[in-house]
């Protein structure tokens, strides 16, 4: 399998994410993502009223940052109030999901390692 190499092409690059270009997942859900060889971060605007999407990660952990909006973030069924600058990890494994209650709602993530479903997502100066 080919493995890209981000971070030959990423330092000394200082970049903002209104520079990198979101991708419609579903209606309701743009994504972008940056990542270097040892970490990654998807940036995900959520609209109020989109469709669920629970989900769990056997193999990491997901650090979740709320930058803009509010929502619900559910873990194991488990509903919690997040606004901007609200942080969560989600262990690997379990169930979770957002739920925006005032959008845009902006959810950054963070994974380390980075998820090999996203890496060809990913934002490089040159193009993804």
């Amino acid at each position: 399998m080919f493995r890209k190499m981000f971070n030959q092409h990423l330092y000394g690059v200082a970049v903002n994410w209104d520079d990198i270009p979101a991708t419609e997942i579903r209606p309701g859900v743009r994504r972008k993502v940056y990542s270097t060889d040892e970490i990654m971060l998807a940036w995900h605007e959520l609209s109020v009223g989109m469709t669920l999407n629970p989900h769990h990660h056997d193999d990491f952990d997901q650090l979740v940052l709320i930058h803009q909006g509010r929502c619900t973030y559910y873990v194991d069924g488990v509903g919690h109030e997040m606004g901007p600058g609200s942080m969560l990890l989600v262990p690997k494994g379990a169930e979770h999901y957002i739920e925006p209650i005032e959008g845009p709602c902006v959810n950054v993530d963070v994974f380390a390692p980075p998820r090999a479903d996203f890496r060809d997502a990913a934002w490089l100066p040159d193009g993804p």
